[in-house]
């Protein structure tokens, strides 16, 4: 594994440059992975990778078999496990999963495979109140109507 930051412009200082973390194809992983940089997989991860706020891309020889949560995950190569993202999944024309999906943007290219289900949340805090409800809790209701004004002497219906 190595930790490289991204060559930035003559005179910029270190400190603006993104960082990222590679795992190449040699590596294996066995365990669950954590981090505030964005990472790039190309070698084996087993086990649960947690990058909240960051993004993923498994490159076309990643392979994993995890339970993923990131900002964004991209797909080249191969997944088993659910994803689940709070911005975008995106599965590249090579990209494989075996799992499903939670994401508010999901894009699938032509020749991407995929055996699971996909679920497109229109804001991604929406999954922790459904798991509240579905373990006894009642979800919030929505709020009432607005009464509507009616003129006098109309019915009422």
């Amino acid at each position: 594994m190595s930790d490289h930051t991204e060559p930035g412009t003559p005179g910029t200082p270190a400190i603006e440059r993104r960082k990222f973390v590679n795992i190449g194809p040699s590596v294996i992983v066995r365990g669950e992975l954590t981090g505030s940089e964005d990472m790039t997989i190309e070698g084996r991860v087993e086990g649960k990778i947690d990058l909240t706020d960051r993004n993923l891309t498994i490159g076309p020889q990643g392979r994993v078999k995890a339970e993923v949560r990131a900002k964004s995950v991209l797909v080249q190569g191969e997944v088993t496990g659910n994803l689940v993202a709070s911005d975008k999944v995106e599965l590249a024309a090579t990209g494989r999963v075996n799992g499903d999906i939670i994401a508010p943007r999901i894009v699938i290219a032509d020749g991407a495979r995929l055996k699971g289900s996909v679920e497109m949340t229109g804001i991604p805090s929406e999954a922790p109140r459904r798991e509240a409800a579905g373990k006894g809790q009642a979800a919030a209701a929505p709020p009432p109507a607005a009464p509507q004004a009616t003129r006098p002497g109309a019915a009422v219906s």
